[in-house]
């Protein structure tokens, strides 16, 4: 079961790949400027190493699903309708990179209506619940601390390049 969870986490991050790329091709051609390049790699390198050592975790130290893995599921599950409900509310602007058309007007719909960064607090739930899934402990305090201090460089970068390009 654990390695059927694995893989459709990859599928998902696989077709979200390919939807950035093609999104930052269209936006590209209406001008986009893109920011944080000196801190995206890390933020890759961390979603990957976080995948890696909740694997190891779960195998090394043969973990088995919580006793509340229905509820956990459950909540994972709700937490994806909303990764996809902000994801279908940005349309092309939604991307991995931070990608700002100039005087592109702020999305305000969807779970944009009542959160700036909806698709954070989702990678902040995820990066949760994932590992309490098995009761990886260690990748769930190591990846919310990195992910945390990762964030706190990446939203206050978009939210520049926000406030200096987009029309409100």
């Amino acid at each position: 079961m654990f390695w059927l969870f694995i893989l459709i986490l990859a599928v998902q991050r696989i077709a979200e790949i390919i939807v950035a790329k093609q999104n930052e091709q269209k936006v590209k051609k209406q001008g986009a400027i893109e920011y944080g390049e000196g801190h995206y790699p890390y933020i890759v390198l961390m979603h990957v190493l976080f995948f890696v050592s909740l694997i190891c975790e779960v195998l090394l130290l043969h973990k088995e699903p919580s006793s509340w893995w229905i509820g956990i599921l459950t909540a994972i599950i709700l937490v994806q309708g909303v990764r996809y409900w902000a994801l279908l509310s940005l349309g092309a602007h939604w991307n991995t990179k931070i990608l700002v058309v100039p005087d592109a007007e702020l999305i305000k719909k969807g779970p944009y209506k009542w959160l700036k960064h909806p698709n954070y607090a989702v990678v902040m739930l995820e990066i949760i619940l994932l590992p309490l899934l098995y009761g990886a402990y260690w990748t769930l305090i190591l990846f919310t601390i990195l992910n945390a201090f990762m964030l706190s460089v990446r939203i206050r970068v978009e939210d520049k390049a926000l406030r200096e390009h987009a029309s409100k």
